[in-house]
């Protein structure tokens, strides 16, 4: 059990990735990107406190999830929580996708300073990274906000040190 602030939990998803999924929204942000869908999400000292089996008993009771999506907030603000809480739902069958205001760019080159980011990503299989702009919204794209913004597969991604688009997102 490790301890992480949140802004709450959306038991069953269809719109935060691929399936049903169950969604974890951290609280705390550095970005505060201009018209973010989760301003409430930016202060670090917001929401409530919880704990990662709090959050995998919901999991637990739901057998239709294909997934468990981790959003903001900025989820690579707490990556300890959410690496254990990954392992625990690849340990059930099911998949992890994380929404970053981070490129994957970015991620790589904190590594040396930040090597619960690198950790957080190897426990990923999709990632939606980069900021909001306003400017770029499309109610057309799949699972993300703006042009900008990305779809990758994160194994692969990592394995070929760049980003790779996950086929039929983009």
């Amino acid at each position: 059990m490790s301890k992480i602030r949140l802004a709450g939990v959306v038991r069953e998803s269809i719109v935060d990735g691929p399936g049903i999924r169950l969604t974890v929204f951290t609280q705390g942000c550095p970005h505060h990107c201009k018209g973010c869908q989760n301003p409430q999400t930016h202060d670090f000292n917001g929401g409530y406190l919880s704990d990662t089996d709090n959050i995998l008993k919901a999991v637990k009771q739901n057998p239709m999830l294909k997934g468990v999506t981790f959003s903001g907030g900025e989820p690579f603000m707490q990556c300890e929580p959410l690496c254990e809480l990954a392992q625990q739902c690849h340990r059930l069958g099911l998949d992890i996708m994380v929404y970053t205001g981070f490129t994957f760019e970015q991620l790589q080159d904190g590594f040396a300073k930040h090597p619960q980011w690198k950790q957080l990503l190897e426990n990923a299989d999709i990632l939606v990274d980069g900021k909001f702009i306003p400017e770029q919204k499309s109610m057309m794209l799949h699972f993300r906000g703006s042009k900008n913004q990305r779809v990758l597969d994160v194994p692969q991604s990592l394995q070929q040190n760049k980003a790779v688009l996950l086929d039929g997102l983009n």
